[in-house]
């Protein structure tokens, strides 16, 4: 049954305060996790597995989840499938699992990764939106570009591109057509007078007419305007080129520092190409993206990292900087990385759901303590929570 909301208690939120978020994928992001005695894996396709997750998430009070998403199984080859049977393979969609969890929560933001590369903004601006109306304003996107051969292979429908200048340019149009496609209905449009029979003003339903390399998108989406008006849209970076995407077309980037000076530059480098595509005067949320192995005596995470990487073969190699200690120590990681300018963190947990729990009952009450984290959620969307303005359609008349 869907979750009733409660009044919120609305918190004020400090200036200083930082905003997390969790990353979750199968049975968390060590190949081995699946085996760990607290793991679910005859779970791992079920919506109370997912459910109990965010459910998780949100009585930490954290800002939203992202759900991984690809349209290939996962493996340890970044160019196809490496045919081992000894990890997770196989994975439910992300919209329809961020859907699904909507009406058993309440204020935790939905974030669902979609690869762009591969499907139709058309698509995806519907079932975000739709996503929208059924959290009453929680959901925001990952978008993910992909050079897989074997994606492409599965599509079928054209070339690979042969740049990343390329996959990144497409994406950019992509973000362009969701968000012109959000902005297709007026606020106002819908008038449902049974009185005199009419459902919508057709003159606030506008055509978007995108022209791009890739699209041709003439609108207006069939899909009333989301109630955050355009969801966040978020993207990973770990470079030049994926900055600038960040920068031009997200509201949230995550990105992958390797000390708190990497952090100085990656942030001042997004701001920078943020100016350079007219956005100054627009928020951009920059996240460091950390994988957590989190216990709370002190080298018992380091012992299970161990454990984890003895059963797997080999140690697990991330792209993301890894954190292995206790909250406390964690916590000193995070605070560092916010004066370096970073605004939030998303914590990917190496087992779950072991170290999302600890995310939630170690890391977060220690960050309280330190005065910087909330103590009850302070608005009821994504938008909300990440302090970012609604904004107005931009085919509204003034």
């Amino acid at each position: 049954m869907p979750v009733p909301r409660t009044p919120l208690s609305r918190a004020p939120r400090a200036p200083h305060d930082l905003h997390l978020a969790v990353a979750l994928d199968g049975a968390g992001w060590h190949p081995a996790a699946w085996r760990e005695p607290a793991a679910r894996p005859a779970e791992l396709f079920t919506a109370r597995y997912w459910s109990d997750l965010v459910a998780e998430a949100e009585y930490g009070l954290l800002d939203f989840v992202t759900f991984e998403d690809s349209l290939s199984l996962q493996s340890t080859r970044p160019d196809g499938p490496d045919g081992r049977t000894d990890r997770v393979r196989g994975r439910l969609d992300a919209v329809l699992i961020a859907a699904r969890v909507a009406p058993r929560t309440r204020y935790i933001g939905l974030v669902p990764t979609a690869l762009v590369s591969h499907t139709e903004p058309f698509h995806l601006s519907k079932a975000i939106a739709t996503l929208d109306h059924v959290s009453e304003g929680r959901a925001g996107v990952r978008v993910r570009v992909s050079a897989r051969a074997d994606e492409y292979a599965h599509v079928g429908r054209r070339e690979q591109p042969t740049t990343a200048e390329e996959l990144f340019a497409e994406a950019r149009d992509y973000v362009e057509v969701l968000k012109r496609l959000w902005d297709s209905w007026e606020d106002d449009a819908e008038i449902r007078d049974v009185a005199t029979g009419r459902f919508i003003d057709r003159a606030k339903l506008h055509y978007i007419d995108f022209e791009g390399a890739q699209f041709s998108v003439k609108g207006p989406s069939i899909t009333p305007r989301p109630p955050q008006g355009r969801p966040p849209v978020a993207a990973l970076a770990h470079d030049i080129v994926p900055y600038e995407l960040v920068a031009s077309s997200a509201e949230i980037g995550f990105v992958t520092p390797r000390d708190a000076d990497d952090a100085r530059a990656i942030v001042a480098r997004i701001h920078e190409a943020r100016s350079a595509a007219g956005r100054a005067d627009e928020s951009v949320h920059v996240f460091g993206d950390l994988l957590v192995y989190l216990d709370d005596a002190p080298g018992a995470a380091a012992d299970r990292r161990a454990r984890l990487d003895e059963r797997a073969g080999a140690a697990y190699v991330s792209d993301a900087p890894v954190f292995t200690g206790t909250p406390a120590e964690l916590a000193d990681l995070l605070q560092e990385g916010q004066e370096a300018g970073l605004t939030g963190f998303r914590l990917r947990p190496a087992a779950l759901p072991h170290d999302l729990e600890r995310i939630t009952r170690g890391l977060v009450p220690e960050l309280r303590r330190r005065g910087v984290f909330r103590t009850a959620y302070g608005a009821d969307t994504l938008r909300g929570l990440l302090g970012l303005s609604r904004p107005a359609s931009r085919y509204a008349a003034a």
